[in-house]
């Protein structure tokens, strides 16, 4: 699998329906743009659909929405024959390593790789299976020991190694900052991945991909203006989860 080109990474106009919901995000999400002073075009949005009933997934994407992000597997094996074939799939929670080989059948992006082991297994199935997929390494920018991640500490021994592979590319670097009492305390946390992320551009060269998966429906706005390339955002799009 390639990155899109940019002219695509983003629906910025509805291309069926009007969905009310879609155009207020892409609309807060022009102004951060706007207001970093960044093209639109660089911002990916996805759609964190997990719990969500596929007639509101279908609403979005009839709207233009075209990549939906799900935490599990299992519910992507039940979701994904009741959406369009050309619908781009991301995981965006942890993977058990016992579920890889079905996850590589399921997805193109995964999102949250929290470890080597899953890295090699991706690399494993995803060759067997003829798969190319983007990965992102998820790291645990607070140490909390609730989430899941590399430490900023061990990151680039293992981003070295898991660019060594040739079916899983690794597109950047993911994080969910630490609960803030608004979104402006996930800035320095955004600003810390970002800076992560420029060392690593540096010394891995272009065996890294340099983007970066941060930013939800509370904060998704001060991701981008810190640098964000793809946001994952769901109750701001589909309303609140079943």
């Amino acid at each position: 699998m390639r990155l899109r080109p940019a002219a695509d990474l983003l629906p910025l106009i509805p291309r069926v329906a009007s969905d009310s919901h879609l155009t207020e995000v892409v609309a807060r999400m022009r102004a951060a743009c706007d207001r970093a002073g960044r093209a639109c075009e660089e911002v990916v949005l996805i759609g964190a659909s997990k719990h969500q009933p596929i007639s509101r997934m279908r609403s979005a994407y009839d709207a233009g929405l075209r990549r939906f992000g799900e935490n599990r597997v299992q519910e992507t094996e039940e979701k994904q024959p009741q959406m369009p074939p050309d619908v781009e799939w991301h995981l965006l929670g942890p993977l058990q390593s016992n579920k890889v080989r079905r996850a590589v059948a399921l997805f193109d992006v995964v999102h949250a790789v929290d470890r080597l082991k899953i890295v090699h297994a991706l690399e494993r199935e995803a060759g067997g299976a003829g798969r190319r997929l983007l990965a992102f390494l998820e790291v645990n920018l607070g140490g909390e020991p609730s989430k899941h991640g590399f430490s900023p500490g061990e990151l680039y021994e293992a981003a070295e190694e898991a660019a060594a592979g040739s079916a899983v590319r690794v597109a950047g670097l993911m994080a969910i900052p630490p609960v803030g009492a608004s979104p402006e305390d996930s800035r320095p946390w955004f600003r810390r991945l970002r800076e992560l992320r420029d060392g690593l551009a540096d010394r891995l060269g272009s065996g890294f991909g340099g983007k970066l998966s941060m930013g939800m429906s509370g904060d998704f706005e001060v991701a981008i203006e810190e640098g964000a390339t793809h946001v994952r955002v769901g109750t701001a799009l589909f309303g609140a989860r079943s």
